[in-house]
């Protein structure tokens, strides 16, 4: 067993754990500290065009799995998860630096934007270790079990990934 086989589901959770808590949290900060300097309406629109590429990637991976070419579809998909993790870095960063901007109570179609937010949210939440075992099962060569969760993952990354350019199309008159 080799040293990711051995770490590999540990580090998973503590990632898994750490990252939703450090999120929140940073939700609750009472003091902003823009380092960066970026102006706010310019992360919710980066996190938009991340998240439409990575929907892309995903259709795109899933489309080459199926057509058997699995050099191509590890490509794509580790791609996919690379963009993944930048946003991830960049919408930490963009909570540290900029207040939230509400949807306003009169706005029309506020349900619709709540039930999209918070399964968007919720969703967000439980993705992120199942993309970690998914490619974990991928890079230790266990193909089964790769494909048996991929098929939870899959759809629950493609939602996330099409709500969050939903989110942001709904608040761009916001921001």
């Amino acid at each position: 067993m080799n040293t990711l086989e051995k770490k590999g589901p540990g580090i998973i959770i503590a990632i898994s754990i750490a990252v939703p808590l450090v999120v929140v949290l940073l939700m609750f900060m009472p003091e902003r500290y823009n380092f960066l300097g970026v102006e706010s309406g310019l992360f919710p629109l980066f996190h938009a065009v991340i998240n439409g590429m990575t929907a892309l990637l995903l259709l795109t991976g899933f489309t080459l799995i199926k057509k058997g070419n699995k050099q191509a579809h590890r490509k794509v998909m580790t791609t996919a998860f690379a963009l993944s993790a930048l946003f991830l870095v960049s919408y930490v960063v963009s909570k540290i630096s900029n207040e939230p901007v509400p949807y306003p109570d009169e706005a029309p179609l506020k349900l619709l934007y709540l039930f999209i937010l918070i399964t968007h949210i919720i969703l967000s939440g439980i993705i992120l270790p199942l993309v970690l075992y998914t490619m974990y099962f991928a890079w230790t060569q266990k193909f089964e079990k790769h494909k048996k969760l991929a098929r939870w993952t899959f759809p629950i990354w493609m939602y996330v990934a099409i709500t969050g350019v939903l989110v942001y199309l709904f608040m761009f008159p916001y921001y």
